[in-house]
């Protein structure tokens, strides 16, 4: 029978995201393509150490414990550049560590971002920054992981997202604005504009599929009144008033929610993470990221004007 992904949030996983691939990139760049396939192949049976995303992939994968098995509302693809055979330790990894993720794509050096739309894919995550940026080029929703020193609590039940607002959720119209004219100006556009939605950033088709199993919960908590839902979302923008009118308002028009909202309008987001905790922050200003990264997983959404070369 054929497997259907619509209806389903599915994300692609670069190896270099899901597992901490320090020494086998050492490996690679120190003695070469073949010794780097010796490497992987002697130690096929190893199990690679859990990366960045790793504690994310968990999270989000558990909530299919929501769903009948044979129907799950989370389907997660490897995406890699490996070759089969290389690729392997990859896949046994991934058994050792109990993550339910059996479908996988190995391009042999070639990016495999092309195949996203073949696959329904939503969001690809990957710490390796030029395949990210090729992909967000090619008009598709990726993020560059980057690194943190955060240590998960596996006995936290919850998955916390956290996403920016112009340039993830919405598009970089406001931000070009701002860029090009200051920030009166732009605030003066969003007030000017405050009843017409911005059109859908990159993340936006992610964020549909997080509030899609948000009702799901919400259907469980009506049908068991002991369940405590998990799934928490938290719009974290540079934005404040009155431009925050039209960030609510184009949320409302795209029918996505989040749970919390924060309106900062230049506060420092670091110290705000260090409360808010999310296991995946999405921003798209590396000047953002260079604070929030080192104790929050945070992942760098290069679109839109910020992130063109000057």
């Amino acid at each position: 029978m054929k497997y259907d992904l619509s209806g389903r949030l599915v994300m692609g996983i670069a190896s270099s995201a899901l597992f901490d691939l320090t020494d086998c990139d050492a490996v690679f760049r120190e003695r070469g393509e073949d010794a780097y396939r010796s490497h992987q192949e002697a130690h096929v049976d190893v199990a690679l150490a859990k990366g960045v995303a790793f504690p994310f992939v968990r999270r989000l994968l558990s909530l299919n414990d929501l769903a009948d098995p044979s129907d799950p509302l989370v389907e997660v693809i490897v995406l890699s550049r490996n070759d089969p055979d290389t690729g392997l330790r990859v896949m046994r990894s991934i058994q050792a560590h109990g993550l339910r993720i059996s479908r996988a794509v190995f391009r042999q050096g070639r990016s495999p971002h092309r195949f996203m739309p073949a696959l329904n894919m939503s969001l690809f995550l990957s710490a390796n920054g030029a395949d990210v940026r090729e992909a967000v080029a090619d008009g598709l929703p990726a993020g560059h992981v980057l690194a943190t020193a955060r240590i998960d609590d596996e006995t936290d039940p919850e998955l916390r997202i956290a996403f920016d607002f112009d340039g993830v959720l919405a598009g970089d119209s406001a931000e070009r604005i701002f860029q090009g004219a200051g920030l009166d100006a732009f605030r003066a556009h969003e007030v000017r504009n405050a009843t017409t939605p911005h059109d859908p950033g990159p993340l936006g088709g992610f964020l549909a599929g997080i509030n899609r199993i948000q009702r799901r919960e919400e259907d469980e908590r009506r049908k068991n009144p002991a369940y405590q839902p998990r799934l928490r979302v938290s719009l974290v923008t540079a934005r404040d008033a009155p431009s925050h009118e039209r960030a609510v308002l184009s949320l409302k028009r795209w029918g996505l929610r989040v749970d919390d909202a924060f309106f900062l309008g230049g506060i420092d987001k670091a110290a705000v993470m260090g409360v808010l905790d999310p296991h995946m922050f999405f921003d798209d200003q590396v000047s953002h990221l260079n604070g929030t990264a080192p104790a929050t997983p945070s992942v760098h959404i290069p679109f839109g004007v910020v992130n063109v070369p000057s």
